[in-house]
């Protein structure tokens, strides 16, 4: 995309600017740290999900879970990258994980949402998948937001694809929001995966983005 400061993979023998300096140093630690969190609540988050959804046979609320661990693979993949003294050696690799994990999400999401559509089941109202969904509309977004400011600084395209994997899992803690609540407040189930299936085809284009090294915004 024209204005991104992100680095091809055919570059990638080249060392980022700034990684070398002081400011450099401090970005790297700040990626870390951002991924250590973004670890540890998609951790907590997946299992209260998945628990929560099966309890209500909420095939949203165990989707949004299962993303939480795909999230979890593509944080993993950075926090490898960074633990190098050359980060940049693996951002090839790096990147690949990431997109993978577009990829895998996209292919969940949408078979799930078909399935929602066709009638497999009618999940029952979940005040705990309510509140898990508003607190990540919450976190998620800052999370995102300091990992892709860090991540573009050292132009490491890695950093700012896993950025928007965490965003993409705001727009997810939306859609999940509003289909609990129209379920609970209307009973209507329909909601949910209809906007998931817009999801899938954004993380689709994600992925592919990822995948040729240049991903978006």
């Amino acid at each position: 995309m024209p204005g991104a400061t992100t680095q091809a993979p055919g570059a990638a023998a080249e060392a980022p600017a700034g990684v070398g300096t002081v400011r450099g140093q401090v970005l790297v630690r700040r990626v870390r740290y951002l991924v250590a969190a973004t670890i540890s609540y998609n951790v907590i988050e997946a299992a209260v999900a998945i628990t929560a959804g099966t309890a209500a046979s909420s095939t949203a609320l165990i989707g949004f879970g299962l993303d939480s661990v795909i999230e979890v693979a593509s944080a993993a993949a950075i926090a490898w990258q960074f633990s190098g003294r050359d980060p940049q050696a693996r951002e090839r690799a790096a990147l690949r994980v990431v997109a993978l994990s577009f990829f895998a999400l996209a292919g969940y999401v949408g078979v799930e949402s078909v399935r929602a559509l066709a009638g497999a089941g009618e999940a029952a109202p979940s005040t705990v998948g309510i509140v898990l969904a508003a607190l990540s509309l919450v976190v998620m977004p800052v999370l995102s937001h300091a990992q892709r400011r860090a991540g573009r600084e050292l132009h490491s395209a890695s950093a700012v694809a896993d950025s928007h994997q965490t965003l993409l899992c705001t727009y997810l803690s939306a859609i999940l929001l509003a289909g609990l609540l129209l379920n609970t407040l209307f009973g209507w189930s329909g909601a949910d995966p209809v906007a998931a299936l817009v999801i899938a085809a954004v993380a689709l284009k994600e992925g592919r983005d990822t995948w040729r090294g240049r991903p978006c915004c």
